[in-house]
This record gives structure tokens, sequence and C-alpha cells, in this order.
């Protein structure tokens, strides 16, 4: 009963947040990847594959991703390639790598890296039946290997985790400008993305994004976005910390038009004082990406 409140309350949050605005042209949503490595805004999936044609793969999409975790949780950097398929599928590949923190209590609860597969196939194409209103709707799965974080480290040993997610996304033409909705949950047996370690079990958690776009000079565009991400309540070993919802405000930026390159830059607030005495200092901490596309 209390992992259902939690889901409706942080479902009403991730709802009044996708109905905010978030335009994007359809030729840059296509073409970010997030931070695992999916097609994304910054931590969210969207509903929508990487391009390809319709008999055969894509060209791939590469990344690089950095977060400054603080002084407890460490750097983390995250390498992606991710190819789109048959117009309807994407598949990837991102290592996860991290720096330690310098605090003597608790950074050594964060080690080494650890390997993310990712793929996700639209089940229903926008504007389905030659709707005007039918939104993409696309199943994915994140699987999670060699994560030796908090739960990890207290157990001596490397975990897995993984999420499957239900998204759905929808751009809006008919008002001038594009605007897109994006909603959706995932069940999830990892803390903060593996960032945290594993969960004590797999449970349901609420995400959803907003945003709007900024027309720049010689065809660049500047997107404004926010997202919301529930988590699971407690990370695995330790029942009195409570982690709370993630928040994130990115910027992403396509410089060249005619080109696949975007440069995001945001803040996530991630975790502050999870439990008495135990304070992780990452409530507002930096990240950037840089993403191409070939």
């Amino acid at each position: 009963m209390h992992s259902i409140n939690r889901i409706i309350r942080y479902g009403v949050h991730s709802i009044a947040v996708a109905i905010s605005i978030l335009a994007l042209t359809m030729s840059v949503q296509a073409q970010n990847i997030g931070w695992e490595g999916e097609t994304g805004v910054f931590v969210t999936p969207l509903a929508y594959t990487a391009a390809s044609p319709a008999d055969g793969l894509g060209h791939p999409l590469v990344a690089y991703h950095f977060l400054n975790g603080g002084e407890v949780l460490g750097d983390f950097y995250n390498v992606s390639a991710t190819v789109g398929a048959f117009k309807r599928l994407e598949f990837g590949y991102t290592r996860a790598f991290h720096s330690s923190g310098g605090n003597p209590d608790f950074s050594a609860l964060w080690t080494n890296g650890f390997n993310i597969v990712h793929g996700k196939v639209n089940v229903v194409p926008e504007n389905a039946g030659k709707t005007k209103w039918a939104p993409a709707i696309s199943v994915g799965f994140i699987a999670r290997t060699q994560v030796h974080n908090v739960g990890g480290v207290l157990q001596n040993k490397d975990t897995t985790n993984g999420d499957i997610y239900l998204v759905a996304s929808k751009t809006i033409t008919q008002t001038g400008v594009p605007i897109i909705l994006s909603g959706g949950v995932r069940g999830t047996n990892a803390q903060l993305w593996g960032l945290g370690g594993n969960a004590p079990g797999w449970s349901a958690e609420a995400f959803g994004a907003a945003g709007f776009l900024v027309k720049l000079p010689k065809g660049a565009n500047a997107i404004f976005a926010a997202e919301i991400a529930q988590q699971p309540r407690h990370p695995d070993e330790l029942p009195n910390a409570v982690i709370p919802t993630t928040i994130t405000y990115a910027v992403r930026l396509t410089p060249i038009a005619e080109r696949k390159l975007n440069v995001d830059f945001g803040v996530a607030q991630i975790a502050g004082e999870i439990a008495p005495g135990a304070d992780l200092q990452a409530r507002s901490r930096i990240a950037a990406q840089v993403s191409y596309g070939f």
C-alpha cells in the first residue's frame, strides 16, 4: 500500500511536469541520447527511437556524459554508443566510470564502474491509424552488470540490476511550434540508475519531462528542459536511508543545424541528508554531455 501511495503521489507530479511545454523539433528529438544511452531527454527516455531506415540499421550515435557528484559521491563518466534499426528499434551499450570522492566516512561506498546494455521497441507509432492525437508508445529495458556501489560494497560483491519501462511521447504540431509531452513508468531494482547500487527489490516508479525551445541564429537551437524521476525509497542494505525523487534542469544546445551534434548542461537534484548524520551533499550537482550522430 505504501508503494502504491508513492506511485500515485509522484505520478501526479510527473503528469504535472509532462503537461508543461517541451518544444523540440522532430529532427532533434530523434537524435538525443540520454545518460544511459537510450534516446531521451537527460535521464528519462522518450518513446522515440534512434533514426534508422525501414529495412536495416541506422548510423550510430555516440555520447560522453559527466556528472560531478560532489565530495561524497565523486564523479561519474559514461561513454555510450546507440544504433537504431527498422525505424522501430534501438539498442546500445554504455560503460560507466567513476572517480572516488574524498569523504572519509561515506565515499568508499562508491567504487569502480559498471556495464549498461539497453534496448527499446516502438510498439505504437505516433499518430497511428491516421490520427493526429495518438502518442508514440514504446517499451524498453536497461540491464546493468558489475555494479559495486553501496550495497555491493557492504556485501563485498558485484551485483546486477535493471529497468523495464513503458513510455508514451507525443509531439503536437498543430500549435505552430512543436510541443512534446512525455511520461511513463519503470519497474526497477536499481537505486539512482545504478549510481546508488541496488534497491532491496523491484518497484514501479514514475517519470516525466518538460521544456521549451529557443531558436538561435543560423538555425541553432537551445532547449530548456526539466525532468522528474521517482526513485526506490531505500538503497539495498540501508533500510533507514530515504532517497528523494530526482529532479533535473537542463539546457541542450544544437549549435550546427546540419550536424547531429548536441551539447547538454544540467543541474541534478540527487540526494542530501538521506538519514540522520548521512549527508550525500548532492542536492544540486552539475552534469554535462556531448552526443553526435554519424
